[in-house]
């Protein structure tokens, strides 16, 4: 894929990003509506149009992950309370990421990574778990299929070397701090500026997940 071109999907999606920030905390609602989805399905183009040097089902498995996302977009930013819609849609997409990592791959390799990724999440799920109430079985699903996509992305990334493993397990760790932040927000405390934590890590988290299809050498 022509770098000028991932330039110019990476960067459509920054703007998109920043207008659908600005919108959260300055309006219009219907700009809201517009640009997170937008930007969503500008990194399914990033992650679908440039031929694959991870595998096809590398590609296509991360493709399925952005399509839940991108539901999991639209549920969490309709009126009313679509949490659990959009938990469900992400625990998809987590799944579908995990197929990807497991792309030329064995699974469950980097026993490190898994301890330093439990050192991180435990003490965020202990400081929830009180406030959870019904979500607890849920919100325990969501979280340990999360920890094990990013721990399989930097056991990929360890197994197979290069940049492109490396940008996905950058990614996955960075989806985990997205998902710990919305979910510190929803059910502890409000956090300042808490749509553009949330979104600037998720957004970054997608996008490196996204480019990572076409960067490094073949997987499979």
């Amino acid at each position: 894929m022509p770098i000028p071109f991932t330039i110019a999907i990476l960067s459509a999606a920054a703007v998109s990003a920043l207008l659908h920030i600005r919108a959260e905390y300055r309006g219009p609602r219907w700009q809201v509506y517009c640009f997170k989805p937008v930007t969503t399905g500008l990194l399914l183009v990033l992650a679908l149009v440039p031929a694959s040097t991870q595998g096809l089902r590398y590609q296509a498995a991360l493709g399925v992950g952005l399509c839940f996302s991108l539901l999991g977009d639209v549920f969490l930013m309709l009126p009313g309370d679509r949490f659990v819609p959009g938990l469900a849609s992400f625990l998809l997409a987590h799944v579908a990421y995990i197929v990807a990592f497991t792309s030329g791959a064995t699974l469950g390799a980097a026993p490190a990574a898994l301890a330093l990724l439990l050192v991180a999440a435990v003490p965020v799920l202990r400081l929830l778990w009180p406030r959870l109430d019904r979500l607890r079985a849920p919100v325990l699903l969501y979280a340990a299929t999360i920890l094990i996509m990013a721990w399989q992305a930097w056991g990929r990334s360890g197994q197979l070397g290069g940049p492109g493993p490396a940008l996905a397990a950058i990614g996955a760790t960075l989806f985990m701090v997205s998902d710990g932040l919305l979910a510190v927000n929803r059910f502890y405390r409000r956090l300042p500026c808490s749509h553009a934590l949330i979104m600037t890590t998720y957004v970054a988290a997608q996008a490196l997940i996204a480019a990572s299809v076409s960067v490094g050498a073949a997987a499979d």
